[in-house]
C-alpha cells in the first residue's frame, strides 16, 4: 500500500486507487463513484 495524503490518494495492494472524497478507479480502469453524505448545513431562521 502507498499513500499521498497531499494529493488525497492511496495505492492499495491489489491495484485499486481510492481517493479522500471515497470515490475508486479499479485494475480495469473502471471507476466507483463517491459515497457522499447529504451535505451538512446549518438554516438560520
Amino acid at each position: 500500500m502507498a499513500t499521498f495524503p497531499e494529493q488525497g490518494w492511496s495505492l492499495l495492494c491489489n491495484g485499486v486507487i481510492v481517493f479522500e472524497d471515497t470515490g475508486e478507479l479499479l485494475p480495469d480502469g473502471s471507476c466507483v463513484a463517491p459515497h457522499r453524505g447529504p451535505a451538512r448545513h446549518a438554516l438560520a431562521a
